[in-house]
């Protein structure tokens, strides 16, 4: 009860003292404490609520300005410098962190504005020869070119293998030119690739055409797997193409197996690439087809003769022989028959278009005009022209799922293998009998022999990766060269240095371009190569403007890189005085030369090998179009 302004509490109590009520016990109790304690405890509670609504408002608020708010603040301010120019790729993009999807696609779109931008300039300078090949002039000049064309590749390798890693499936990119040329002209058109699976996973990823888009991370054409039987494979792949036109074509003294159940399945792959071919140009007018290289030599008839309006070239990535040398093919009729179904055909060097005509002219009946380098049967004409292919000179950043590689000195990088050597030089070949590895070896070997003052200072390391190990000339040829390297070093080794590492394994790319970068000399030593990549990597990865190449005379390479050792890889008296003169070598005289052929290999990229190509299978076209109407 409430007497005056206080709460009091009442306590009464009946007093019986004898079964009768005498009386009552009143007790009074002050209550006033018991609401006071309440509002104490809902004014304290209240405060304690505003200091933690405070405290975590406050830490909220940090978190925000320092996951999001500033990033986004640097973002936009990096968006605003993209779009000024003042910043031309993604490198300097703010730290992701909590913005990863964000920032994933304002990257892909940093690279697009990026892409567009320098499209139009390149092709705008590249148009008047002032400009560097980049896969951004690439696409943008097939835009203008193709003008809505579609373009179908069809090669053997395929640029995405699909593999099973335990209970995953695992995309792997072989390490290949013909990817690196071909990705941009498919990307700028949304083309189609036709390529042999070969994965062990390549059919688990395919929809019910048995396409996929590709690359996985950002899809921009279409990849058509073609299945081959295991007898179909050795019968056409390591029969009739590997041990039978790829010793024909090269002057390796190595020789050629014809067999007629390997040409049967030649012939009867091709017709499969055929129809797949032939199914997926359906409904598309005027289609540009690019054939790879000399497994398919059959395809652009089969191709022609039912789209007789598609756009036809085949681009021969190995050597062709003289007349004489190709006659040893039993078939060699119905290989060039099938080959001038082609609009265009496309060597390495005019050296090769040489020849090839020379064969036509001898083996076929048809008209060689020499002064346009064609060649005519009938009503059809199929140009015959030199594209030197090429590699994509780094631009500094990684490829993809590579680090930046740092250049690494000999000793850190041979440290694993015990060897301290003052000089090093680097092969780096698939192991195969065209490379001039056993010339190599003897070339070595004659060096320390003649100047033994390197003894114990010049080392040699081979980057071998084996290949076609299913064909018995590359398995003795492998034994042969593990014996070479034995014998020598049993020659020569003393204590912890051998002149000789054979590293025989696939290599990364990564540690490849380690070895360019440590190495003294580059040794290309083909017997004969359509082109050789290898010295163009090497001359590329030396941004330090330093290192020797010494180069086969029978590489198409030696055409262009003309700074370099030019040997004679059977004369091992020759090769090992140009070891000799490339460890000798003064840096200032290295510089001259590296800085002139980088120049050489920067400015003849591969997507100017790529551009040039579709150029020209277009073009040629066009022009046999306006004669047949004249």
């Amino acid at each position: 009860i409430t007497i005056g302004d206080k709460l009091m509490y009442v306590f009464v109590v009946p007093l019986r003292p004898e079964a009768q009520v005498a009386g009552a016990l009143v007790l009074f109790h002050d209550a006033s404490y018991i609401q006071h304690r309440l509002d104490q405890i809902w004014q304290h509670n209240f405060i304690r609520f505003l200091v933690q609504a405070l405290l975590i408002s406050l830490t909220t608020l940090f978190v925000v300005q320092l996951t999001l708010v500033r990033p986004l603040a640097r973002m936009t301010e990096w968006i605003k410098r993209l779009r000024k120019g003042e910043v031309n790729d993604s490198s300097s993009l703010p730290s992701k962190d909590l913005l990863n999807p964000l920032a994933a696609e304002v990257t892909q779109l940093a690279k697009s504005l990026s892409a567009a931008k320098a499209a139009a300039e390149d092709t705008r300078f590249g148009q008047a020869g002032n400009s560097l090949w980049a896969p951004t002039s690439l696409k943008e000049h097939l835009r203008i070119t193709l003008q809505g064309r579609s373009i179908f590749v069809i090669s053997n390798r395929e640029p995405y293998i699909h593999v099973k890693r335990g209970k995953q499936v695992e995309c792997v990119v072989p390490a290949s030119g013909l990817v690196s040329a071909l990705e941009p002209v498919l990307a700028a058109c949304e083309g189609t690739w036709i390529a042999h699976g070969s994965g062990d996973a390549d059919s688990l990823v395919v929809d019910d055409a048995d396409r996929l888009r590709v690359p996985p991370a950002d899809p921009k054409y279409i990849l058509r797997r073609v299945w081959l039987t295991k007898a179909e494979e050795q019968g056409y792949y390591y029969g009739f193409a590997n041990e039978g036109l790829w010793p024909l074509c090269h002057i390796a003294h190595t020789r050629p197996v014809f067999q007629a159940d390997d040409w049967q399945y030649y012939r009867d792959v091709n017709d499969k690439f055929a129809q797949v071919a032939l199914a997926e140009l359906e409904g598309v007018e005027e289609p540009c087809v690019l054939i790879q290289d000399y497994h398919f030599a059959l395809l652009p008839r089969l191709i022609k003769e039912r789209r007789p309006d598609a756009r036809v070239g085949l681009f021969w990535h190995i050597p062709w022989p003289n007349p004489e040398s190709f006659g040893i093919c039993p078939w060699q009729r119905e290989l060039l028959h099938g080959m001038l179904g082609a609009d265009l055909i496309g060597f390495h060097i005019q050296f090769h278009c040489n020849n090839f005509l020379e064969t036509v002219d001898r083996v076929l009946e048809s008209r060689i005009e020499w002064e346009h380098f064609a060649v005519r049967r009938g009503n059809s004409t199929t140009y015959v022209k030199p594209f030197p292919i090429s590699i994509a000179f780094p631009d500094g950043t990684a490829a993809p799922g590579e680090g930046t590689v740092e250049p690494q000195g000999k000793d850190a990088l041979l440290m694993q293998f015990g060897v301290r050597p003052t000089y090093l030089a680097v092969g780096v070949d698939r192991l195969d009998y065209t490379k001039g590895l056993l010339e190599r070896l003897r070339g070595i070997e004659r060096f320390l022999e003649k100047y033994p003052r390197f003894q114990g200072e010049f080392t040699f390391v081979e980057l071998g990766a084996p290949s076609r190990t299913h064909i018995k000339q590359y398995q003795d040829l492998i034994a042969a060269i593990e014996a070479e390297s034995d014998r020598i070093n049993w020659r020569f080794q003393n204590g912890d240095w051998k002149p000789i590492l054979l590293l025989k394994r696939h290599h990364t790319g990564q540690a490849i371009r380690l070895f360019y970068k440590a190495a003294d000399a580059c040794l290309v030593t083909s017997l004969h190569d359509g082109m050789n990549l290898v010295a163009k990597e090497f001359v590329a990865a030396r941004e330090d403007e330093q290192g020797v190449l010494i180069l086969s005379r029978f590489t198409g390479a030696s055409r262009e890189l003309r700074d370099a050792l030019i040997v004679n890889p059977y004369d091992i008296e020759e090769l090992a005085d140009a070891i000799y003169a490339a460890v000798n070598m003064t840096k200032e005289e290295q510089t001259v030369r590296m800085r002139r052929m980088r120049e050489v290999v920067r400015e003849r990229n591969v997507y100017r090998w790529a551009a040039d190509l579709m150029t020209e299978l277009v073009q040629v076209r066009v022009e046999e179009s306006q004669v047949s109407v004249t």
